[in-house]
């Protein structure tokens, strides 16, 4: 039982930690487009201001999420049951993954509503440099 609750106390502090600042830094704007964290749908990923509007758009659920994590991260030592425990813990879980996913649909539609970036004018466009074999 105790390690079940220090495991679920463990796990819903951290993952609690890492969705609140998430949301916070994709709320300010200070999230850098990445692979890793934050609204990553394709349409978000296209451009660095759809990146940032998808992250501040998903950040107050983020948040929220969040703070449920952490509220039921905190409230596990205080329970005396392994119902309560495993309940509670359920709960956070739950709530703080579908707040997430909530706030991932709101970025990526928001995402999808800005114009798509204009392509590159100049060199081939296909190659890192832009100077690729074809153009020659």
């Amino acid at each position: 039982m105790l390690a079940v609750q220090v495991i679920l106390c463990a796990l819903l502090l951290v993952g609690g930690i890492a969705l609140l600042y998430v949301g916070l830094r994709g709320w300010r704007g200070r999230l850098a487009r990445n692979r890793f964290v934050g609204v990553r749908t394709p349409a978000a990923l296209r451009g660095e201001e759809a990146f940032a509007l998808a992250n501040r758009v998903a950040s107050p659920a983020n948040i929220a999420g969040g703070a449920v994590a952490v509220l039921a991260g905190i409230s596990l030592p205080a329970l005396a049951s392994t119902a309560s425990v495993l309940l509670v813990g359920a709960l956070g879980l739950v709530g703080a993954v579908v707040l997430q996913a909530v706030g991932g649909v709101m970025g990526n539609r928001a995402a999808e509503a800005m114009p798509a970036p204009a392509p590159a004018v100049g060199g081939c466009g296909g190659c890192a440099g832009g100077c690729c074999g074809a153009a020659q």
